[in-house]
């Protein structure tokens, strides 16, 4: 049966069977039934609301550097948050940002104003939004380190105040997924430092990102989550599967925690290649790795 997105219609414009590939690092995956760019913090509210209302399945997308749709798509609503909700502001020690500015872009406006402890987010290629939702961290940073309160809505379209308890960060996780509520900013409390040594270590970050992760293609980041006691690259690697491939899909030759799309990968493809990883890793190690990934759709 299909969907009506005429109530959504009413508030902003719809793009029908909008190809996610366009919208996701791995550059793969099919059709959403719909897709919106919202403007504004009140625009999503609304959104998510009517969505709840009328019983349309949704879903929000940041930079879609963590997610892979799958080929057959999405059934439901794709609500982007991006460019048009990015306002980042400076007061004091803290950093207050909305979900759709990329945290590479807090990092340098942090490093900016002199303000040091967001350094490990230089390199990572998501929105303050999807950052929080997992918990995003690098070189023993993350978002639980910095993070004071956010600003998010539940399904009905209520806002609420969570603070850096209540959001229960923990590795790759926070009530934000449990709960299925929508981050709409988040407030960070840093630390005064030398703009100078705070350049020194993001550009020291960034470099180890450029000689040890296969950035030269696409992907979504590490594919899988840290296996309690193991590192999944180590395990990978162990098996022999650095370079194993699908189709355009391969594990990364220079970082085997790494699936990467070489050419023109079908999400199938990536998702054979996750398979193979994790049934092999399993067999020979008795570790079962879970995708860091999150997989959307039929």
């Amino acid at each position: 049966m299909s969907i009506s997105f005429d109530v959504i219609s009413e508030v902003t414009k719809v793009s029908y069977s909008e190809m996610m590939s366009r919208h996701t690092t791995f550059s793969a995956g099919g059709p959403a039934d719909g897709y919106v760019e919202v403007s504004c913090a009140d625009e999503l509210v609304r959104l998510v609301s009517l969505c709840h209302e009328n019983d349309i399945p949704y879903i929000v997308l940041g930079n879609g550097s963590n997610v892979l749709f799958t080929d057959k798509g999405y059934r439901g609503l794709v609500i982007h948050v991006g460019r048009e909700m990015s306002d980042i502001t400076v007061s004091g020690n803290r950093i207050t940002a909305e979900a759709g500015a990329m945290l590479s872009k807090v990092s340098s406006t942090a490093q900016e104003a002199g303000l040091s402890r967001l350094e490990f987010a230089a390199g990572i290629p998501g929105s303050v939004g999807g950052g929080l939702y997992m918990n995003a961290g690098a070189y023993g940073g993350e978002m639980k380190d910095v993070v004071v309160y956010a600003d998010v809505c539940d399904k009905c379209g209520n806002v609420i105040r969570l603070t850096k308890d209540e959001l229960k960060l923990a590795y790759r996780s926070s009530i934000i997924e449990e709960e299925g509520y929508v981050v709409l900013s988040v407030c960070m409390e840093l630390e005064p430092d030398d703009k100078e040594a705070i350049l020194a270590r993001m550009q020291d970050y960034n470099t180890r990102r450029k000689t040890k992760q296969p950035l030269a293609y696409k992907s979504a980041g590490s594919t899988f989550k840290r296996p309690e006691g193991h590192f999944a690259g180590a395990l990978i690697e162990q098996c022999g599967l650095k370079g194993y491939a699908c189709g355009s899909a391969e594990v990364s030759e220079l970082h085997a925690g790494f699936v990467i799309n070489k050419n023109d990968a079908s999400a199938q493809d990536i998702l054979n290649v996750i398979k193979h990883v994790q049934d092999t890793v399993f067999k020979e190690t008795g570790v079962m790795l879970e995708p860091e990934v999150q997989i959307i759709g039929e």
